[in-house]
């Protein structure tokens, strides 16, 4: 990452010369480090939020749709992320009544099965990382959310997104209860094939 003259610019996006530089003006070089491990949450709830759309959508076997995501990403997913996918659709599933129940004080003019399928997962994704795993702080669930809803969903859903989670992130008492309920978490070196029989789907 390069700072010219005040503005950000970055590396790629630099011609071999700078000809618009001037005698006076400061060239800072700053190395960036590459954060794999947030890059592969970052891809990991993607493939979950698709997953869990056609889930929720289609009604098809959570095995099914899991296997599907995995082979069809290219280059294939590395089994941290595909545990990390397991573990925030398989929480999202087992946790999703009690996830709406709280989500719906938040948005109680919006009844959580007329939110678009997108927005409801979203959601999901993010009360169960920051509150029922308590694997991701609380401003990087938001974030991560926020991505998400500009991603896929419509064009009022980033401020949706932003503003229900927001709301539920300050409500200490509900976020109490949303930790009493914990999901296993995966080995990252855990071999087992998804079960693509497995029938549970979102009600």
């Amino acid at each position: 990452m390069y700072f010219v003259s005040g503005a950000t610019v970055a590396l790629n996006d630099l011609p071999i010369e700078i000809p618009d530089l001037q005698p006076g003006d400061e060239v800072i070089r700053e190395v960036v480090p590459h954060n794999d491990a947030t890059n592969d949450r970052s891809l990991a709830r993607r493939l979950a939020l698709q997953a869990l759309y056609e889930i929720d959508s289609s009604k098809h076997a959570v095995g099914i749709v899991m296997n599907a995501q995995m082979r069809n990403y290219d280059p294939p997913v590395a089994r941290p992320v595909a545990n990390y996918i397991r573990r925030l659709v398989l929480g999202v599933i087992e946790h999703s009544e009690k996830i709406d129940v709280i989500l719906h004080q938040y948005a109680s003019e919006f009844p959580l099965a007329q939110i678009a399928i997108i927005d409801r997962n979203i959601l999901r994704i993010a009360a169960l990382e920051f509150a029922i795993l308590g694997s991701t702080p609380i401003g990087v669930a938001i974030d991560e959310a926020v991505e998400l809803a500009k991603l896929f969903g419509a064009e009022g859903s980033p401020r949706f997104v932003n503003g229900v989670l927001g709301t539920l992130a300050d409500d200490k008492e509900v976020l109490a209860t949303l930790t009493i309920a914990l999901v296993p978490i995966p080995d990252e070196t855990d071999d087992t094939p998804w079960d693509e029989d497995a029938g549970e789907v979102l009600s």
